[in-house]
């Protein structure tokens, strides 16, 4: 791991040609993105016995303006002719807001798919290669068809290939196997993994990761390959809960929830680390933490690569006081509540750095396997904090 680190940019092969597009919704990520890259970049130059110019910014000017009616069009102020260009896009950040018809209008997914759309309309081919940065896929929770459905998320994946993406950069995908849609593109899944860890031992650095004092549990089946990997790398034991749904009835798009049932050694006394992709609601979170208390379990980490929160902190506020759960983790990946920061118990992970490494290794055309498996790392922090 570390040998990659110690020189990101290869400067025998010239200058990376390097372009950034953020859309409306992912700004901010991107300005974090550009910043570590930049800064990558000059203190590389500065190793080097040859002179090379210093780089200010890899971002590019663009803009999605809108009429009246809701209607837009998107605007490209620089060149792009021969770049390698990275788009990077949040489709969950609804803060963003355009009028129509003298009404402000929240941004769906939707909206923002369709500005990438327009976007790549604009770069109309010119770019020498196109790679779209797309933390929470577009749809990916529809992963596959129970019954006559539709299926947004392979649909967006070929749309994306036909209009010239080349690879695909996501977190934590909801169902990996949707890359099965696009055989001939790259799709490259990431995991937060090392991020979280590492925001949980500066949070709290009594954590012990021993299988007396610390525990893994899934949420439920569809979450055990990420605390599989959890457990695998800390050496820990792992639990499960088994969700039992009414598939005879549908709410908020969703079978409600019937019961958890727990399969696994006793929490009793012991922290317990639990990892899920996705915080919507919140719900089944909060029953699952109100059942490891009843079993005797000491602080509940949760982590959530996304936290969407889409009916607000107040019940895990309430939660929190009530001594349910310790702390919830999660990435800077899709667009966060103010509220959320400011509460007590949520613990932030920033992954704009590891990003600027991806697109680093990306424009060098260096592997991405230490990235994609940080077992060193993982290894290093743990050890730095026993």
């Amino acid at each position: 791991m570390a040998s990659f680190f110690e020189s990101t940019f290869d400067f025998n092969k010239g200058e990376p040609n390097i372009g950034i597009i953020a859309l409306e919704g992912a700004k901010s990520l991107a300005d974090k993105i550009d910043y570590y890259l930049v800064r990558m970049y000059n203190e590389d130059r500065k190793k080097v016995s040859f002179k090379t110019k210093q780089v200010d910014s890899f971002l590019i000017n663009t803009k999605c303006p809108r009429f009246t009616t809701g209607d837009a069009k998107a605007i490209i102020n620089e060149t792009v002719r021969g770049k390698d260009i990275y788009l990077v896009v949040d489709v969950g950040n609804y803060s963003c807001k355009y009028s129509m018809f003298g009404m402000e209008v929240p941004m769906s997914p939707d909206d923002h798919y369709a500005d990438l759309k327009r976007i790549l309309s604009a770069i109309a081919g010119k770019a020498n290669r196109l790679t779209l940065i797309m933390p929470m896929l577009y749809g990916g929770r529809q992963h596959r068809r129970n019954s006559r459905e539709s299926l947004d998320c392979a649909m967006m994946l070929q749309e994306m290939e036909a209009m010239g993406i080349r690879d695909l950069i996501t977190f934590d995908a909801h169902d990996p196997r949707v890359q099965n849609a696009i055989p001939l593109m790259g799709f490259d899944n990431f995991l937060p993994t090392y991020q979280i860890l590492k925001a949980l031992l500066n949070k709290y650095p009594d954590t012990k990761f021993d299988k007396e004092h610390f525990m893994v549990v899934s949420p439920d089946e569809g979450a055990m390959s990420r605390n599989i990997y959890y457990a695998s790398e800390l050496g820990l034991d792992l639990g499960m809960f088994y969700k039992r749904r009414d598939y005879s009835t549908i709410v908020n798009g969703r079978n409600p929830i019937v019961a958890h049932e727990y399969i696994g050694n006793s929490v009793k006394d012991k922290d317990v680390f639990v990892a899920d992709d996705i915080i919507a609601t919140g719900d089944s979170i909060l029953r699952l933490a109100t059942d490891l208390k009843k079993d005797g379990a000491k602080r509940i980490f949760i982590s959530a690569t996304f936290a969407l929160f889409t009916e607000g902190v107040e019940r895990f506020n309430k939660a929190y006081e009530e001594g349910l759960f310790t702390a919830l983790l999660s990435t800077n990946l899709t667009y966060l509540k103010p509220e959320l920061k400011d509460t007590k118990w949520f613990v932030e992970a920033d992954m704009s750095k590891f990003i600027a490494y991806i697109i680093a290794a990306c424009a060098q055309d260096k592997s991405f396997s230490v990235l994609l498996a940080p077992h060193e790392k993982i290894s290093e922090l743990i050890k730095k904090n026993q």
